[in-house]
């Protein structure tokens, strides 16, 4: 059932990532369409206002030419010939005179049977195979036309940040008029016009403007990419760190139960073995005492029997303590005492086996702690590096002030801890040694536990093991 809840809460979790990922592109996608929109609605903004720009320049090219040069050539040659060189340099200084404040790249002048009467490009004048499809219905209906040509795309013109002139031409074809004076009728038309402008400069800054738009779209959208990412990143984080965290949590709960059933397991079976092994023991002691000096093999025997029971004994002893620990009384207590006890008591087996045994402390550390407790808490882990150092070693003890309480330090110089086993040595039953419960430290973290202490387990940098076990200061006991 926890595995299904767990796996839907994952589901859910990767639903939330799905849906925050659909809404980003969406946003994404947003941003650089409505970026596009503006971008386009700019340009056709610009394109209009240069059409209408083209319209009122060749409106007024259109007059200037009419008022300037055909009505006076009609009424000084009773007729316009542009092969005559001093009409051709006549039209020609109108037309200059009129566009030359503008960016104006070509005019051209298309009569009626679509020949270029004239160009301000005089190699074209006199050819008839220029006129396109624009010319001749603008001759033929008499509207004006334009045409946009630009030698890239614009896609290619916004990452282009150098446009050369010509880049973007503007072409407008409009019908020669004729104007009320004279004898003339009105908007009669009497050629085609053909101004082809370069706008590269004008559309330059609409480039720019939509690069603007663009540049600011995805740079907002990645401002938002990157929070939704970090939010996303960091929830993940955190529902990994609660995963984890439950895992851990149901694993040490079920580690409990399981060792909730085996102590009470073993402190039934412990209570009856108990009894019968205390009337072995002091029976094989009596036993002892009476054949002390009259049979030597069955005195080793029965030393051997009472050893066992006394071995056996403190097995029991063990399993009764770790599954039902005593209540503590605690008392205000200084730990250098209870650790000179233990030395007086293990000074005589360091000096048998070669191990000196240092105290780097001074009295005066007083904390809340049961003594008994912590008696036997210290007692088993210098017993174990007692046992860690067999012979011709060291042991060294030292209490200093931590943040908030003292730290207890034993070090030995044996082998330590195997990296394989340091997270393991504290669990319930496990053990290295042949004849051991595994209870020892056990017991120990229990009983540190208990005092709202903590005990860490690892090893020198010179080799050997060091548990640290801290005990906060001393409160109203």
């Amino acid at each position: 059932m926890e595995s299904k809840e767990r796996d839907l809460q994952i589901k859910s979790f990767q639903l939330v990532k799905l849906l925050s990922w659909t809404l980003l592109m969406v946003i994404i996608a947003s941003s650089l369409g409505l970026s596009l929109f503006l971008a386009k609605h700019a340009d056709e903004t610009l394109l209009e206002k240069q059409k209408e720009f083209a319209l009122l320049q060749a409106e007024n090219l259109n007059h200037q030419i009419y008022r300037r040069f055909i009505l006076p050539t009609l009424i000084g040659f009773g007729r316009i010939g542009l092969k005559h060189k001093e009409q051709m340099e006549r039209l020609d200084q109108v037309v200059r005179s009129t566009v030359h404040s503008f960016k104006v790249n070509e005019v051209r002048i298309y009569d009626p049977e679509l020949t270029v009467s004239y160009s301000t490009d005089t190699e074209k004048i006199g050819k008839t195979d220029l006129a396109g499809e624009f010319i001749k219905e603008v001759l033929k209906s008499g509207n004006p036309k334009y045409e946009f040509s630009s030698t890239k795309s614009t896609l290619a013109l916004i990452f282009d940040f150098n446009m050369r002139p010509g880049t973007m031409l503007l072409k407008i074809v409009y019908p020669l008029r004729s104007e009320k004076s004279l004898n003339v009728e009105e908007n009669v038309i009497m050629g085609v016009m053909e101004i082809t402008q370069d706008i590269t400069e004008d559309y330059q800054s609409v480039i720019n403007f939509e690069r603007l738009i663009l540049f600011t779209s995805c740079f907002s959208a990645f401002i938002l990419f990157a929070t939704i990412m970090a939010i996303i990143r960091r929830a993940d984080i955190v529902n990994e760190q609660r995963m984890q965290e439950r895992r851990q949590f149901e694993k040490e709960l079920n580690q409990s139960e399981k060792l909730a059933s085996i102590g009470r397991m073993v402190s039934g079976v412990a209570h009856e073995i108990r009894n019968p092994l205390g009337i072995i023991r002091s029976s094989s002691e009596l036993l002892l005492k009476r054949l002390k000096d009259s049979d030597p093999v069955n005195v080793k025997i029965l030393g051997a029997i009472h050893e066992e029971t006394k071995r056996l004994s403190r097995t029991v002893s063990d399993f009764l303590d770790y599954a039902r620990p005593r209540k503590i009384t605690m008392n205000a207590l200084d730990p250098s005492e209870l650790l000179d006890k233990i030395y007086m008591f293990l000074e005589s087996k360091c000096r048998e086996s070669n191990i000196k045994l240092q105290r780097d402390y001074l009295p005066g550390h007083i904390v809340c702690a049961d003594e008994d407790l912590l008696y036997r808490a210290f007692y088993n882990i210098i017993g174990n590096a007692m046992q860690a150092v067999e012979k011709d070693g060291s042991i060294k003890v030292s209490i200093a002030e931590s943040e908030g309480g003292i730290k207890v330090v034993v070090s030995d110089s044996g082998t330590g801890f195997p990296d394989e086993i340091v997270e393991k040595v504290k669990d319930p039953f496990f053990t290295t040694k042949d004849n051991g419960t595994g209870l020892g430290l056990a017991i120990v973290t229990n009983i540190v536990e208990s005092h709202n202490g903590k005990l860490l387990i690892g090893n020198n940098p010179e080799g050997g093991a060091r548990l640290e076990i801290f005990l906060p200061k001393r409160k109203d006991c």
